[in-house]
């Protein structure tokens, strides 16, 4: 009798492919819940006007792999020219600070911010590739208001994700905080002290800080007034309709068209539907992401 199964047996196929998939769902289960290091890879993308283009994938099981797509760089293009100053706060590991930097060239400069140690040891991978086409400056800080220490929480134990907190005992972004503190600067202080000289030539200012981007957008006021840069937005789940309502109206009394972009699917041609009232806002519970534009 045969115990075993060769490669040529028909169910072999699919006993391996249950396999698979119960090895990757124990390997997700274990980072959400066990603190981990996890490496990364550096995958290769030809595109067909850019060329090749690396990108370093974290190996973390919670993070599918990103693929840079010729796409997302022509829609960037479409917002920042060759020169540009790009703001991505909320970078995390460089998934869209890439295809801007690609967008924006090696004579144009990407500000990368991120407090996450996780995140940021495979966003500082990706500064060092792509040299002869970008130019990524990393930061591993927080924007708020005021410069200070503060506590980082994840609902994962991999931290592939979260925000801010009061204290140790705040879990609003999840019970698993970093063991060292992060450190939070009043970015536009930082930004008027260091690149002082680039700030004309901004373009675009990305912000993704699970629901505290509107804060982070006040904290810029004066960079935006003064040099009306295209801005992307995320509205976060929990946001209610009142916090809503306060971004609309930030952006609108700044003289923004302000589009909503839902989840900004860059892999095909992203919606933009106008939102001329805050009643118009994506409804709390529903994440989505704007796009807001000086149009003179």
């Amino acid at each position: 009798m045969r115990l075993f199964l060769t490669q040529k047996d028909p169910y072999f196929k699919l006993l391996y492919m249950l396999f698979s998939y119960l090895k990757a769902s124990l390997a997700r289960k274990k980072a959400r819940r066990v603190f981990q290091d996890f490496g990364y890879r550096v995958d290769q993308f030809n595109l067909a006007e850019d060329g090749m283009v690396e990108y370093a994938n974290w190996l973390n099981p919670l993070v599918p792999a990103k693929v840079i797509t010729q796409a997302e760089v022509n829609f960037f293009k479409t917002l920042v020219s060759k020169g540009s100053l790009v703001i991505d706060i909320g970078a995390n590991t460089g998934d869209l600070t890439v295809p801007m930097a690609i967008a924006a060239g090696k004579e144009g400069m990407v500000i990368g911010v991120d407090p996450n140690t996780q995140v940021y040891a495979i966003l500082a991978a990706n500064t060092s590739l792509n040299k002869q086409k970008s130019t990524i400056i990393p930061l591993q800080v927080a924007a708020t208001p005021e410069d200070g220490e503060f506590y980082f929480a994840s609902s994962e134990a991999s931290f592939s994700n979260g925000g801010l907190v009061g204290n140790e005992t705040d879990n609003i972004h999840g019970k698993f905080k970093l063991k060292q503190k992060v450190k939070g600067v009043n970015l536009q202080a930082y930004l008027n002290n260091n690149f002082r000289e680039w700030l004309p030539k901004i373009a675009l200012i990305k912000v993704d800080t699970e629901g505290n981007d509107l804060g982070v957008l006040k904290t810029l006021n004066q960079i935006i007034s003064e040099y009306k840069p295209t801005i992307i937005a995320e509205v976060f789940p929990t946001l209610s309709k009142e916090e809503r309502d306060q971004m609309f109206h930030f952006l609108n009394d700044h003289g923004y068209s302000i589009y909503d972009m839902s989840h900004l699917d860059l892999t095909v041609e992203p919606k933009r539907t106008p939102v001329l009232l805050a009643d118009e806002m994506a409804p709390p519970n529903i994440a989505s992401n704007i796009l807001a534009v000086f149009e003179k």
